[in-house]
């Protein structure tokens, strides 16, 4: 959680310490609080030649974009969506949300047909004001702050304040809170599995890979999830934020963000009884014995 408000703030305040940001106005790219600069206005200005704005554009432009994205899906191929469940701001904001609305009704989505059951949770509602007015919060800065990723941030909160927002700049922070509270409080995992883009080229990538850390589950022991979390049903399945089944293949946890909160839940469980989870992470050769078992028995299971 430390990490998610860390990289969550950070993501707030990167436009106005200029640590990332693409400026429109002045279209100039601004990175750890440097100008980077790719050359094109220096050959307009007849400074450099065409030869050299384009050595300029490759090693500016391309190859540090190439070695991102290379070590960002290096990563995502042996680990999988590492940064979605340990990093990115969205995530962090589907788990308080699904906590408040949990508190609400007992489910971690609107569209869940029956509550999810946890210890000591008793839904009231009025935790539902707070929902609704942390969805609309949360759709507001997120709205700002990509502004701020486009337009100097001084002009944006100093126009806030004052008053003294364009007409197309009140335009957009109307329209993109509108769209981002709606998501925020009835699409929030769902965006995350079939609608983000990040999301799903890391997937591809730990598909990818026979070897990639997976969610193992000892299967010879599947008898004891029936008295786990007793009488409220398999605590892995109630954990999991992207409302995914822990125990299912790796074809079928295509959107597993690798959180852990499914282990967490299923080591306390198992230990309340005196035993050991039936969870584990396991990666490289193990990880390939388990995606080899699994297939085994879905054949089986077909035959």
């Amino acid at each position: 959680m430390a990490t998610q408000l860390g990289f969550f703030t950070l993501f707030v305040l990167a436009p106005a310490l200029n640590l990332l940001r693409f400026d429109l106005t002045d279209t100039q790219l601004w990175f750890l609080g440097q100008r980077w600069s790719l050359g094109i206005d220096a050959l307009t200005n007849g400074q450099i030649s065409a030869t050299d704005a384009a050595l300029q554009l490759v090693w500016r432009a391309f190859v540090p974009g190439l070695l991102v994205v290379t070590v960002f899906l290096g990563v995502a191929y042996r680990y999988g969506r590492l940064y979605c469940g340990w990093l990115c701001p969205h995530f962090s904001m589907v788990e308080m949300l699904n906590k408040l609305l949990h508190r609400a009704c007992g489910k971690l989505s609107i569209w869940d047909k029956s509550p999810t059951p946890r210890p000591g949770a008793t839904p009231h509602a009025g935790w539902w004001p707070l929902f609704a007015l942390s969805c609309a919060l949360m759709g507001f800065i997120w709205a700002i702050t990509l502004l701020t990723y486009l337009l100097p941030p001084a002009v944006i909160w100093g126009g806030l304040t004052e008053g003294t927002l364009t007409p197309n700049q009140t335009r957009f922070l109307l329209i993109a809170s509108t769209v981002f509270t709606l998501e925020f409080a009835f699409a929030r995992h769902l965006f995350c599995r079939f609608g983000c883009a990040v999301g799903l080229f890391q997937s591809l990538a730990w598909m990818a890979n026979p070897k990639g850390m997976v969610v193992a589950f000892t299967r010879e022991r599947a008898r004891e999830c029936k008295t786990c979390d007793t009488p409220r049903g398999s605590a892995c399945d109630n954990a999991c934020p992207m409302r995914l089944n822990p125990r299912n293949i790796k074809r079928m946890m295509f959107s597993c963000v690798q959180c852990g909160q499914c282990l967490t839940a299923c080591d306390a469980t198992q230990q309340a009884q005196q035993r050991t989870p039936t969870l584990e992470w396991q990666v490289g050769v193990e990880a390939l014995r388990e995606t080899l078992r699994q297939r085994q028995r879905e054949q089986k299971e077909r035959h």
